[in-house]
């Protein structure tokens, strides 16, 4: 929502000042060179990536609709089943939580929690590393070690979008530049034109830096920092994993290892002590036995 809020902004400030100011929209409407610019931002973005960089900036959509969701809420509740999976493993065992996590979708546990369960990247991570506690094949450094490889890849994995886009914004003021040009060049070559007329070539190539750079800096470039934004989001909700699954590991109690968690997370969001405590009790007392 926020995205489209800011295009709209982007544009009425613009062509709204522009009108204020006396000016016409009319010469600004330029579709030869819209063409010519946005064309060229096409061809220069498939040129410089791969297929699959194609593809995962096309999927990015998806990926910005669920990371949007990622606040206090959302912290709170991952928390909670963090606590009631770690509660259950100490009481009962790490064999207490296989059927858990072998099949969430059928767990009572993970039902509590339907943001959660509904996102396959938590999910998957949680569901990985308490496979692999609870084989108890490796020791708490090599699951961290491991842990902190697949947050890397993710996070380099999830950036190639943005600086995709960020590259075709980067390049637009250019290809605008290169429409300019070309409508000056254009202009100049009607020799016999008069002085009114020439004047309205050259303001109609000029047309085209101004799109360029709007284009770049109005539209594209923000939606790539947007899009870094979330990567960060996401890459934050599995830190906060990380850092509570390896405190448990390290022998700490279920209320201790989720504090943990809380502190991996960004103050603007970040539940206090109390709130934590009084959330995760509300939990133990009020959720299912299994907790």
């Amino acid at each position: 929502m926020l995205i489209p809020l800011g295009f709209i902004i982007v544009a009425l400030s613009v062509f709204g000042g522009f009108s204020l100011a006396g000016g016409h929209l009319g010469p600004l409407y330029q579709p030869t060179e819209i063409l010519m610019i946005c064309g060229a931002a096409v061809g220069a973005f498939i040129a410089a990536n791969n297929g699959k960089a194609i593809k995962a900036t096309l999927r990015t959509a998806s990926t910005l609709k669920r990371t949007t969701g990622y606040d206090r809420d959302t912290y709170m509740e991952l928390m909670a089943l963090l606590y009631k999976l770690l509660s259950k493993m100490r009481r009962e065992g790490v064999l207490g939580i296989e059927r858990d996590i072998e099949q969430p979708q059928d767990s009572l546990l993970f039902s509590e929690h339907p943001k959660i369960l509904s996102d396959p990247m938590i999910m998957g991570f949680i569901t990985d590393y308490l496979r692999l506690m609870v084989s108890g094949g490796m020791d708490p450094i090599e699951i961290d070690e491991l842990m902190t490889h697949e947050i890397e890849a993710f996070e380099h994995e999830a950036h190639i979008p943005s600086d995709a886009l960020a590259k075709v914004g980067d390049a637009l003021p250019a290809f605008g530049i290169v429409a300019a040009v070309l409508g000056v060049v254009k202009a100049l070559s009607a020799a016999d034109a008069g002085v009114e007329e020439m004047g309205y070539m050259i303001a109609h190539a000029l047309v085209g830096t101004f799109l360029g750079i709007l284009l770049a800096y109005g539209f594209v470039n923000p939606v790539a920092s947007r899009i870094d934004r979330q990567v960060n989001e996401a890459v934050k909700m599995l830190q906060c994993v990380r850092v509570t699954l390896l405190a448990s590991l390290n022998g700490y109690a279920p209320q201790l290892a989720v504090e943990f968690g809380r502190k991996a997370l960004h103050r603007a969001e970040r539940p206090s002590f109390t709130e934590l405590e009084e959330h995760v009790r509300a939990t133990r007392i009020g959720g299912t036995t299994e907790a």
